[in-house]
């Protein structure tokens, strides 16, 4: 079909590629099975980008970050049976990450659901499967009901905390006429806005302007709005510490005066001396020790919370809090903003500065102490590969420790640092990569930062990147193992008594190669920044293999002791 003739075309096929693009999709991830190939093909004839991954999970982690690069939810489509089970993964992870990520499954006719048989081929009971893990399951009944099955789906995945949906189209619709009438746009069948109670944004404002000592905890949620320039506004009227949640890190830059790291000493004395804090866009969760305990436990234990939040009914239940801000963080920033320039703007927090200094020379400190030793320290290597990262790059990071020594050793000066820092998640890396430079496309540089471990999950995606020249860049801290799972070991039965650890080295370089992507295989520590340099200028898909010292990784790992207490519940 010519674009015109799709567009002519009135199957249930075709009207799910006008909802989609009633939405801003550009974009459809999955592997095009007979169920989806008119979808597909209307979908091209229109100019849609179509992305066939190798695995439908690795798909949906494309779909993920590219909603989160744009603030638009993205599709995943899964073939009838297996590439639906495959799907799951993804699903779990998304709804961990509280990603609007919309999954459409292909089906089988919907008589099968009912005939009383067994062993039927490529069926089984799907969407059950999904309840517990998204926030909607429609199944397209009947052709007419794609509308308001796919509006309910959008309006459920970006109502209050976003979500994944679940979409089901048996294959009994693909080629059914439907006569609809015109697309509703967005705004006719959801909220699209959503600002908070104006006597509350009033409140809040006073309790700021009137603080000795506020504290700004920022969140994730301000990254996936794409609401930095209303961030920074509101930032410029308060002049006080910036905590950046650990799955925030970068939103506001590392380089910023202002920003202070969770749990370093610094920031645990702002987090003591803060009377009133502003919890922007984060779910307040377990890694932040639900606000109440750890760090929050010292100093002004009664300060004051101000919570911008979009689901009212998550509002009190990791913490007390003192002015809930119900609404959308992007709608929510202009209006505190306003609100503050009708008080005397606030100076600096008089204690900031030496804060900030403090911060500075025990991260040094921490930088310092990665020296160039063979074999390769891990923190050495984030510190030389990102020092030749570009400053706007899209820097992705996998992996357990590797995860770890790039939170800790990077200076993050992009603003969009991705990761799933919720669910953790292994493999997640190199799909999220790709799905980044889709969403930036050429006007910015993605580079991955993951262990071995994590990388081999999806290296297929490799071939990916190659035929959808995405020039991303991927360095590989590589120790041959599961390094995470090392120290434990060491502590219940002593060095060496490590089972099924260990793997054979892999030459990843070559790997990429095979797959014509630019490989480089690095083990002395004065070759690190050539080898990233030259990966960069190769500007197609390359991988830097880094080989490191599986002993320094396992037992060198920065901060563990705050790490262990992401899982103590309320021991800590």
């Amino acid at each position: 079909m010519a674009e015109s003739e799709s567009r002519t075309d009135h199957t249930v096929s075709a009207r799910i590629v006008d909802l989609l693009q009633a939405e801003g999709i550009d974009t459809i991830f999955g592997i095009p099975d007979p169920g989806f190939q008119r979808m597909y093909r209307v979908a091209a004839d229109r100019g849609m980008r179509l992305v066939a991954p190798h695995h439908e999970s690795a798909g949906g982690f494309m779909a993920d970050a590219m909603w989160r690069l744009t603030g638009k939810p993205q599709v995943i489509i899964g073939n009838q049976g297996p590439g639906v089970a495959n799907l799951m993964p993804a699903a779990i992870c998304a709804a961990k990450e509280n990603a609007p990520v919309i999954f459409i499954a292909g089906q089988r006719g919907r008589q099968l659901d009912s005939q009383v048989r067994r062993s039927k081929f490529q069926y089984t009971p799907q969407s059950r499967f999904f309840e517990a893990a998204v926030k909607y399951v429609g199944v397209i009944e009947f052709a007419s009901q794609v509308d308001e099955v796919f509006h309910e789906a959008f309006r459920q995945a970006l109502s209050g905390t976003p979500g994944p949906v679940y979409i089901e189209y048996p294959n009994d619709h693909c080629n059914t006429d439907v006569d609809l009438g015109p697309v509703a746009e967005p705004a006719a069948y959801r909220l699209i806005h959503q600002q908070a109670d104006p006597g509350a944004v009033s409140a809040a404002a006073e309790l700021l302007s009137k603080a000795q000592c506020p504290l700004v905890l920022v969140g994730c949620g301000v990254r996936n709005a794409r609401a930095f320039e209303a961030l920074d506004a509101l930032l410029d009227r308060l002049q006080c510490p910036i905590v950046p949640t650990w799955a925030a890190r970068g939103v506001v830059p590392d380089t910023d005066p202002r920003v202070l790291l969770y749990s370093s000493p610094a920031a645990n004395d702002a987090i003591a001396a803060a009377d009133v804090v502003l919890a922007l866009g984060t779910a307040i969760g377990e890694n932040l020790h639900y606000g109440v305990g750890r760090h929050w436990a010292n100093g002004n234990t009664d300060r004051k919370w101000i919570y911008v939040e979009r689901n009212p009914g998550n509002i009190g239940v990791n913490r007390p809090i003192d002015v809930p801000l119900v609404g959308d963080v992007r709608d929510v920033m202009p209006q505190l903003a306003e609100a503050l320039a009708k008080h005397p703007k606030r100076g600096v927090v008089a204690e900031l500065e030496g804060w900030r200094a403090a911060h500075q020379a025990a991260r040094q400190t921490l930088w310092d102490s990665a020296t160039d030793v063979q074999p390769i320290h891990p923190g050495h290597l984030v510190r030389e590969a990102t020092a030749v990262v570009p400053d706007d790059a899209v820097v992705v990071r996998d992996g357990g420790c590797t995860a770890l020594y790039e939170l800790h050793y990077h200076e993050m000066r992009s603003r969009d640092q991705l990761s799933t820092l919720h669910f953790g998640h292994l493999g997640t890396g190199l799909p999220y990569a790709l799905g980044a430079q889709l969403a930036v496309g050429s006007s910015r540089r993605v580079c991955l930062i993951t262990g071995d471990s994590a990388l081999l999950f999806h290296i297929s995606e490799l071939e990916t990147a190659v035929r959808k020249e995405l020039p991303v860049v991927i360095i590989v801290s590589s120790d041959s193992a599961w390094g995470m799972e090392r120290p434990g070991f060491y502590q219940e039965f002593g060095q060496g008594q490590e089972v099924e650890v260990d793997w054979g080295q892999i030459r990843l370089d070559r790997i990429a190669e095979g797959f014509g992507a630019h490989g480089e295989y690095v083990d002395k520590p004065g070759d690190i920044r050539g080898a990233v340099e030259r990966a960069f200028a190769a500007n197609k898909p390359a991988l830097v293999q880094v080989v490191v010292d599986p002993t320094l990784n396992a037992l060198q790992m920065p901060n563990a002791q705050e790490f262990v207490t992401w899982y103590a519940g309320s021991m800590y």
